[in-house]
This record gives C-alpha cells, sequence and structure tokens, in this order.
C-alpha cells in the first residue's frame, strides 16, 4: 500500500470518528462505536470501514443499519471537510479484532490460573 493511500487512510479514520461522535445524531448510535481501521482502494472509489462496539448482536445489526444509511451524509461531509480529488463510497464492516484479543487474553488467564493451581497442588 502506497504512502498516500495510508495517508487518506488516517485522515477519513479520523474524519469518520469525529463526524460519529459529533454530526450522526441517531437514538440508536447513543452507545460509543470506534472506526479501527480505514481500507481505501487505490483508485478512492472505495472505501472498507471498520467499525467496533462492545455490545450484543443486536445492537451492532442496529448500528450497521444507522451507519449504512447514513453512509451518504459521512461521504457527503468528508468531501466538504477533507477536499479529497475523489470522495471514496463508504462500505461499513465489523471488526472483530477487540472482541478477539479479549477472547485470547481470558484464556490467557485461564491458562495461567490452571497452572498456578497445578504448582500449589504439587
Amino acid at each position: 500500500m502506497g504512502h498516500r493511500i495510508e495517508q487518506v487512510n488516517k485522515l477519513i479514520r479520523r474524519e469518520l470518528s469525529e463526524l460519529l461522535q459529533r454530526q450522526l445524531k441517531d437514538p440508536r448510535l447513543n452507545t460509543f462505536v470506534a472506526v479501527t481501521e480505514v481500507a481505501t482502494s487505490t483508485d478512492l472509489r472505495h472505501a472498507k470501514v471498520f467499525v467496533s462496539h462492545l455490545g450484543s448482536d443486536e445492537e451492532k445489526q442496529a448500528i450497521l443499519e444507522v451507519l449504512e444509511s447514513a453512509a451518504g451524509f459521512l461521504r457527503k461531509e468528508l468531501a466538504h471537510n477533507l477536499k479529497l480529488r475523489r470522495t471514496p463510497e463508504l462500505n461499513f464492516c465489523w471488526d472483530n479484532s477487540i472482541e478477539q484479543g479479549d477472547h485470547i487474553l481470558q484464556l490467557i488467564d485461564q491458562v495461567t490460573k490452571d497452572e498456578t493451581n497445578r504448582r500449589l497442588e504439587g
């Protein structure tokens, strides 16, 4: 990935985070939604926006619906604020890395606890 695309990805991620916190007024977005990563195509036509939220599957589905319905508004705001040659279409996806990391930490804690118990018994 080129340096320019990386910079565009960072700009879009930062700007979308700001827009979600300050501009998007939907009651279904009453919880914290993090934009974790943006992957823009080299021609700047499409951007995959990875979002994360710790909550139920129903909450996640509602959040995705809100984001998809607001994609046009968000794209227009990006075009206005970033002054890119071309503003990409936004496609929102879940980033499960936080949940996966939490699960791995739980597994490590369990192994550590089991190992400690074995040493105490032995």
